[in-house]
């Protein structure tokens, strides 16, 4: 398939085969991020032991303590994405994360873990935003959704490997040796990006003329703001995120505290109903958006609200039931339907917005996915299960979990519904 070029100068994705290429090597270095992230979550019983810490405190280094950092760099980093080469951003980022993740196997204390866990929150604010404004350029608004669902397989597919690899790692060699082993490929994937993908025209896919203006911030927000199908939607994928991080944080720990099960089996079937099972979900859920938005386009909410309501009764009774591997299996339907919400907020969140607002309000969205999602989710749990401690013992933090889980999926769920109501009129006044 042919494509213009709205600037006029050579056309870097003329073959429809380098579009593919671009979307699978970002879909790899998100899967990167996610690795980098979700190693912590398997490792943390033992970093927990070796460390002295408490629940609290590991939910803060998860949770919160990252969240704050990513979010706050998220911005600036969207700003510069806007105006500046997204690939080189991307490459720079992804060698950053990569880096700090690697030196987290020499620290020696809780300090030290948490400046280097900063470290990864600050180098992967530079990953997403920009990614999602290359792929807006080189895919089109009908398959956008589909083409961003397929990129955030990558959270998925870096929970799969972060339990895998993390899980075996740490049961034969130890935490310190599996964040060495993840930080280093990284780094060296930093290099094929900066050399092998191609920086797009803005608006190529719409063949759009960019006419190069750099929009204020506040412009954005107020957009945004204004627009009551972003608030709804925002707050829905915050509130899903705290269901979902909160989950992938201390899932490995319930299933350890509550059923005994070793960090290697527990990998292995964490990254089969979390990793692939939540691969599929979010990409199938971005192919389905898309193909029934053609009738509807309240479509791209009413998915993520249906998938939300689902995912409540299997929640509770993963934290009821007596059996792990029960338990386990329960899991895989969340598993799938947890991440469906991603690939559509952020699609439906460009088609909201001008060709030089995409990555700022990428970041807006994830500084609001993620202050409430990664934030709060893994934080409040930890607190939770802390304050519950004296009374229920080793399963405080099943119960820190059955309580606060479900209801708040259910609350997300609520909102993407309401979002819907007002999702047409509020993109057909969308700016060019």
């Amino acid at each position: 398939m042919s494509r213009k070029q709205p600037t006029g100068i050579a056309n870097p994705y003329a073959s429809r085969n380098k579009a593919y290429y671009t979307l699978v090597v970002l879909t790899i270095v998100y899967s990167f991020n996610f690795i980098d992230r979700q190693l912590l979550a398997i490792l943390q019983e033992s970093i927990k032991a070796d460390l002295a810490l408490s629940d609290s405190q590991l939910g803060l280094l998860t949770g919160f303590a990252f969240a704050v950092f990513y979010v706050t760099a998220g911005i600036p980093i969207a700003r510069w994405a806007d105006r500046g080469n997204r690939r080189n951003i991307v490459a720079l980022s992804l060698f950053i994360w990569s880096f700090m993740t690697a030196i987290s196997g020499f620290v020696q204390n809780y300090l030290q873990l948490l400046l280097a866990r900063v470290g990864v929150g600050i180098g992967e604010a530079g990953g997403s935003p920009p990614s999602h404004a290359i792929i807006s350029d080189i895919f089109g608004p009908d398959e956008r959704a589909g083409a961003i669902g397929f990129y955030s397989m990558g959270v998925s597919i870096g929970i799969l490997f972060g339990f895998l690899a993390g899980g075996w790692l740490n049961e034969f060699f130890g935490w310190r040796v599996a964040f060495l082993v993840v930080g280093v490929p990284g780094i060296l994937l930093a290099f094929v990006v900066r050399y092998s993908v191609a920086e797009p025209g803005r608006g190529l896919s719409e063949q759009r003329q960019d006419n190069e203006a750099v929009v204020p911030l506040r412009d954005v927000l107020i957009l945004l703001w204004s627009r009551r199908a972003f608030r709804h939607m925002a707050l829905g994928a915050g509130l899903n995120a705290f269901a979902g991080y909160s989950t992938s944080n201390w899932v490995a720990s319930f299933m350890i505290r509550s059923h005994g099960m070793t960090t290697g089996e527990l990998g292995t079937w964490l990254s089969l109903t979390i990793g692939l099972g939540g691969a599929v979900g979010v990409f199938c859920g971005g192919l389905l958006a898309d193909r029934l938005a053609r009738r509807d386009r309240r479509w791209y909410m009413w998915l993520p609200a249906l998938t939300g309501f689902i995912c409540v009764p299997f929640m509770v009774a993963i934290y009821l039931v007596p059996s792990a591997y029960a338990s386990l299996l329960l899991g895989i339907v969340p598993g799938v339907l947890f991440n469906i919400y991603l690939g559509n907020t952020i699609a439906t969140t460009h088609g909201l917005v001008g060709l030089r607002m995409r990555a700022l309000s990428s970041a807006i969205l994830f500084l609001i996915i993620n202050i409430i999602g990664l934030g709060l989710g893994p934080w409040s749990t930890g607190l939770l299960s802390d304050y519950l401690q004296a009374s229920l013992g080793a399963d405080s933090l099943r119960y820190a979990m059955l309580y606060l889980l479900p209801t708040i999926m259910f609350w997300s769920a609520c909102h993407f519904y309401l979002a819907a109501r007002s999702l047409r009129a509020d993109m057909a006044a969308a700016p060019p």
